[in-house]
């Protein structure tokens, strides 16, 4: 993110059963970047990754018993920006990602793949930003 680029004002959020090892996965797989995990031992209170062209997500450990956020690790699911599907591609399977869907060319012209971390989500890379949004 630039200094001219605005923070996300939409935090998708996730929780892991082993929320450390999907953060080194996700920096390792899909180029996320750590700004900040808060907790101790292997419970993560709260985590947050940069995106690889800005955006984020936030994540956590999954909690028992009474949680008023009550996410199950691997329902999450989200598409991801990014300038060289390909290179990605190869990156995370080097990482161990499973792959679901190869590099593609799509009718609306992105490149894009698929694949799951080591918890189930989904996750979708691509090169295309989507259609303007009017003010």
């Amino acid at each position: 993110m630039t200094a001219e680029t605005p923070a996300p004002t939409v935090w998708p959020t996730l929780r892991a059963h082993d929320a450390r090892a999907l953060i080194r996965f996700l920096v390792d797989a899909f180029d996320f970047r750590e700004v900040v995990v808060y907790g101790e031992g292997d419970h993560v209170a709260h985590a947050q990754l940069a995106g690889p062209l800005g955006g984020g997500v936030m994540l956590g450990s999954q909690r028992e018993g009474d949680d008023a956020w009550p996410l199950r690790p691997g329902t999450f699911g989200a598409y991801v920006v990014v300038d060289d599907p390909d290179a990605l591609h190869d990156r995370a399977v080097a990482a161990g990602a499973e792959i679901v869907q190869a590099p593609h060319d799509t009718d609306y012209g992105s490149r894009e793949f698929q694949a799951k971390d080591p918890e189930g989500n989904r996750w979708s890379f691509g090169s295309y930003r989507g259609e303007p949004v009017g003010g």
